[in-house]
């Protein structure tokens, strides 16, 4: 019998710096108070393969597009404060300017993870703020590379 459908509950995000360029890291440093985790739609662009004889026009598939950018939601304590200045500082002096960050999204519930290649960004931004909500802030990543669904790596705190 299958599952009904999976929950969102229990999913852990992290991040970490390759030791090797272009090498999948073994073990991911856990970011805590994830209020939300951005999809990465893979939109197709398509080739315009028409030739001078066809009335109609043709396409192939080209390459699939990222939109280059991907949100993050948090709530910012002093603590969530502290990790993401941690992980900033850590990329942005990196003696190896070759080396990328990559990010795990974990599941209980799945036998893989999603894996992307992004930037952080270099500060934190300002929240909004109204009456009787939750404090949260969007860290917007630049996507490098989406390398999708690999072995579970689940990030340690």
């Amino acid at each position: 019998m299958a599952l009904a459908g999976i929950s969102t509950l229990g999913i852990e995000f992290g991040y970490a710096l390759e030791t090797t360029a272009g090498t999948k890291p073994t073990a991911f440093t856990k970011l805590t108070r994830i209020n939300s985790i951005g999809g990465i739609e893979l939109s197709t662009e398509q080739i315009d393969a028409s030739a001078l004889e066809d009335y109609v026009t043709r396409y192939i598939a080209g390459r699939q597009d990222t939109g280059g950018e991907w949100t993050v939601t948090i709530n910012p304590t002093d603590d969530t404060i502290a990790e993401w200045n941690t992980l900033i500082d850590a990329y942005e002096n990196r003696t190896n300017k070759n080396l990328s960050m990559w990010w795990v999204v974990w599941s209980p519930y799945l036998t893989k993870s999603f894996y992307v290649v992004a930037e952080p960004p270099k500060q934190l931004p300002m929240s909004e703020m109204a009456q009787n909500e939750l404090q949260t802030v969007e860290m917007t990543l630049t996507i490098n590379e989406y390398k999708g669904m690999d072995e579970a790596i689940r990030p340690n705190a």
